[in-house]
């Protein structure tokens, strides 16, 4: 039987001089800064570790951390999900960007994922310096991403694209069996078929109308923080369940019909 979701609590610190990212934003007031959660609590025992960021020279360290936990991971899959800013401003781009890969800790039961989110900007020289090659390799990494059109649209205004080769769609290689007659399903409808009922409501923790136009601003409030790391994660934790699965029975229907398979047990 699943376990019903704790309730969601996290520690957090930043690099910058303010002590409370959920001060009150002044319109028009942007500012460099670093900021972590952890023990963000999700369903049952997982939780997630986040490190916000919009400055460059940290987000290259944590890429480098991300290619560093690749290493001993098979297959290596990475979330990338993208929100944007205002519609109505006069050219809509790429505001955050989320970047998810998971590790198993050494606390039994208890596994640990590991976040990157970086503000993209509008000119590539304050990107990070080694972002651009990392979403152009496809043959060390597969990224994963959900309804994934918008983002690429998105990214390549801000001059960042992912080879097609090594990106998947997970809304467009996924159904949700017997219950869904849409054509497509949503990412809380996977996440909550794959992983845990406690994503079905993933999408309502904010107020969309408000909540979706804040992406722009710089420092986020910890609760979009919160709310985009759940989108992440998700995403990730989906593709690591379907791929296993749909994997695992490929092999094996490959070893029915093999002619030494049946042989090599008769005995």
């Amino acid at each position: 039987m699943a376990q019903e979701p704790s309730a969601k609590r996290h520690q957090g610190e930043t690099s910058d001089q303010s002590s409370n990212l959920n001060d009150v934003h002044v319109p028009g007031e942007k500012r460099e800064y670093t900021r972590t959660l952890t023990r963000v609590e999700l369903h049952g025992k997982e939780t997630l570790e986040i490190v916000c960021t919009s400055e460059p020279d940290k987000a290259d360290k944590m890429i480098g951390r991300f290619k560093m936990k690749s290493l001993g991971l098979y297959p290596r899959f990475i979330d990338v999900d993208v929100e944007f800013t205002r519609r109505d401003e006069p050219l809509q781009m790429a505001a955050v960007m989320q970047l998810c890969i998971g590790t198993m800790l050494g606390v039994p039961h208890r596994s640990s994922h590991k976040m990157v989110f970086y503000y993209t900007k509008r000119k590539i020289n304050l990107k990070p310096k080694h972002l651009k090659n990392f979403l152009k390799e496809h043959k060390l990494y597969t990224f994963v991403g959900f309804s994934i059109e918008d983002d690429k649209q998105m990214m390549k205004r801000s001059g960042l694209e992912i080879d097609p080769k090594g990106f998947i769609d997970i809304q467009r290689n996924w159904r949700v069996p017997y219950i869904s007659e849409k054509e497509y399903d949503s990412l809380a409808d996977v996440a909550a078929s794959v992983i845990h009922p406690f994503y079905k409501g993933m999408k309502n923790k904010i107020d969309k109308e408000k909540d979706l136009k804040l992406w722009g601003i710089s420092p986020l409030p910890d609760y979009l923080i919160e709310y985009a790391a759940t989108d992440a994660y998700a995403t990730y934790k989906s593709w690591k369940i379907i791929d296993n699965i749909t994997v695992g029975a490929e092999i094996s229907k490959a070893r029915e019909a093999g002619p030494y398979y049946h042989c090599h047990y008769a005995g």
